[in-house]
């Protein structure tokens, strides 16, 4: 299990194991690792923790973090990576494999809200970055939604655990994306706008699950706030981020 060594100036103050899926670092009482210095803001950084992998984004403090000597906004921890929050540095430690990469990290699903939506959707996709959805490909209208009529056995409601993890993918629903799918092959893809507003899928052995990793206020699922928590994906959920709408659904 990843951990964090807290020191200043070379003495080490405590060890913090990263047993959340998100840890709040700041001055303030209620953060899980708390740093009791003026140059520390009330809720400087947290560090989201899935699977294997976490990652450290700053909470837009006052004096900022830092990464290896270098200021960071989100940043992708590796093993060895030193943090440096004012004078206190957490030094960050993790031997497990990685479920995935730094690169892959970056490759977030770029939307945005639907300023101008395209009339034709026989035009060909804009190269334009703000207008992308990396790795996403044209789709054609998804056909009505049809219920299987298997019998009950088709659809076991606690006893998953056994069965293969279906292949699962999002459409896009609104803005300039509108009607393309991204498959959900990666144990991490992120979606959202940098900037404004990111969350992370994750790919685990019992489901898909979505959470908040940036941003002022969270996605919704099905109408509802995220919220900070991890949350579980089902057939046909509604997600909106960033002001575009999406939908969650397993591949037949």
């Amino acid at each position: 299990m990843a951990k964090l060594i807290l020191s200043v100036d070379g003495q080490v103050l405590k060890e913090h194991t990263l047993s959340k899926e998100r840890t709040l670092i700041g001055r303030k009482p209620h953060n899980d690792i708390q740093i009791d210095n003026l140059a520390v803001s009330g809720e400087h950084a947290a560090i989201i923790t899935i699977l294997n992998d976490s990652f450290i984004e700053d909470l837009g403090s006052t004096n900022g973090t830092m990464v290896n000597g270098k200021p960071v906004k989100k940043h992708f921890l590796q093993n060895n990576d030193v943090i440096e929050i004012g004078k206190h540095k957490l030094k960050y430690f993790n031997d497990a494999p990685s479920q995935t990469s730094a690169a892959d990290f970056e490759k977030t699903m770029i939307i945005r809200s639907p300023a101008k939506v395209a009339p034709a959707p026989a035009a060909p996709p804009s190269t334009s970055a703000s207008d992308t959805v990396t790795g996403m490909k044209p789709m054609a209208p998804p056909p009505p939604e049809v219920r299987p009529a298997a019998p009950a056995p088709a659809q076991p409601t606690a006893p998953q655990d056994h069965a293969p993890l279906r292949d699962a993918a999002i459409q896009v629903l609104s803005g300039a994306a509108a009607g393309r799918t991204l498959d959900l092959t990666k144990n991490l893809t992120t979606i959202g706008k940098p900037g404004l507003q990111v969350a992370v899928i994750t790919k685990r052995p019992n489901g898909y699950f979505i959470t908040h990793v940036e941003g002022a206020t969270f996605p919704t699922l099905n109408g509802t706030s995220l919220g900070a928590q991890a949350h579980p994906l089902g057939d046909h959920d509604m997600i909106e981020i960033a002001g575009v709408k999406m939908e969650f659904f397993y591949k037949p």
